[in-house]
């Protein structure tokens, strides 16, 4: 094993899709050996060839850990099975719901917990499988760590040792905290999504080619997994509940105002002044989302280039935006229908925006003036 890693191996992880190769593949760059078993021999298979680790076979001993990396309505299931079955490894899960699944783990008669402690990356992407895996995919993002008070404190080291050796930020929190908090910042996200793309299924094609990079970026993760995303809402239904009858009462508000100036005309009592509410506490909450360093949210400059759609360009314009010495500190591609550029929207600290757009000027790119 790499002298780097403090993860103890072997470890076993049982679910082969994102997320369970994802820690493969991140284990396995740091040497540690890694066992991969799932229901699906597919899956499986396609883990390994990867990288993410070898399929566990009968000639394999007893692993130091467990990751159960599958869908959260067998994950209570699986946990059970892995504490019975390896007496002496520390079992943890990557199940993006904590309360419920500890509930259902105190049923089990006889079921020694001490060894078990839950955990979630807040890591993914909108494409499944082990074809989309990364070592990658956790770097820089929180793992929430969600022990319980029977808990063990060595196993609990053993699970934020694995967090820091895939170069995630490790965060504990009650169970019940974290399935609150994810509710806020993770479920009603993508139901908002998923609410906002269903009314596209029948809006004529006229309408769908006016789209623009607004209604891409509410959209995104309307594409996830049907399934998963079934299993994770009813598994935190209780969380999520609260957060969506909040958002209908505050689109109750804005409906009943909407309503007036409807019919009595825009300029109805009332109407643009929820209107505005509504935008402003939108304003409000965006504004504390926390910067990709952490802490307060940074306020950048943006600075618009016509980027010819042909290969290579995006990277070129990268490349100079690096020989001009500025850092790029976010970064967001626009594109209209049947044209053949893009608009490449750059986020640079303030007082770098003016030198960017006079040299990116300068060496012949088409500068978006603000």
């Amino acid at each position: 094993m790499n002298s780097l890693a403090s993860t103890t191996g072997p470890v076993l992880i049982v679910g082969t899709g994102l997320l369970g190769a994802s820690i493969g593949l991140g284990l396995r760059s740091l040497d540690v050996p890694v066992w991969l078993q799932d229901a699906s021999p597919t899956a499986v298979a396609l883990a390994r060839d990867v990288g993410a680790g070898q399929i566990r076979g009968p000639e394999h001993t007893d692993p130091a850990l467990v990751i159960i990396a599958a869908p959260p309505d067998v994950t209570a299931d699986l946990i059970t099975e892995a504490l019975r079955e390896f007496p002496g490894a520390v079992v943890t899960d990557v199940a993006s719901v904590k309360g419920v699944l500890l509930e259902e783990l105190r049923e089990v008669e006889g079921l020694d917990l001490r060894r078990y402690v839950g955990s979630h990356p807040m890591a993914g992407r909108e494409r499944a499988g082990a074809a989309a895996a990364t070592s990658e995919l956790f770097a820089g993002r929180p793992w929430v760590i969600a022990a319980h008070p029977e808990v063990d404190p060595a196993a609990v080291r053993t699970v934020r040792h694995l967090a820091a050796d895939l170069d995630a930020s490790p965060v504990h929190l009650e169970p019940v905290e974290h399935d609150e908090a994810v509710a806020l910042v993770s479920h009603l996200p993508q139901m908002m999504a998923s609410l906002v793309a269903g009314r596209l299924v029948g809006a004529a094609p006229e309408a769908l080619a006016l789209s623009g990079q607004g209604l891409r970026d509410v959209t995104r993760i309307a594409a996830s997994d049907a399934r998963l995303w079934a299993a994770i809402i009813t598994g935190n239904a209780a969380a999520v509940h609260d957060g969506l009858r909040a958002v209908r009462a505050d689109l109750d508000e804005v409906i009943t105002a909407l309503e007036r100036a409807a019919t009595e005309g825009p300029l109805a009592e009332g109407a643009a002044g929820a209107v505005s509410a509504l935008i402003g506490a939108g304003n409000e909450g965006a504004g504390r989302i926390p910067g990709k360093h952490g802490g307060a949210r940074r306020h950048y400059a943006e600075v618009t280039v016509l980027v010819p759609d042909e290969p290579g360009e995006l990277g070129r314009l990268f490349t100079e935006i690096g020989q001009i010495g500025v850092n790029i500190e976010d970064f967001a591609m626009e594109h209209s229908p049947k044209q053949k550029v893009g608009m490449a929207i750059v986020s640079v600290l303030p007082d770098a925006a003016g030198r960017l757009e006079r040299d990116l000027g300068d060496r012949g790119w088409r500068v978006v003036a603000p």
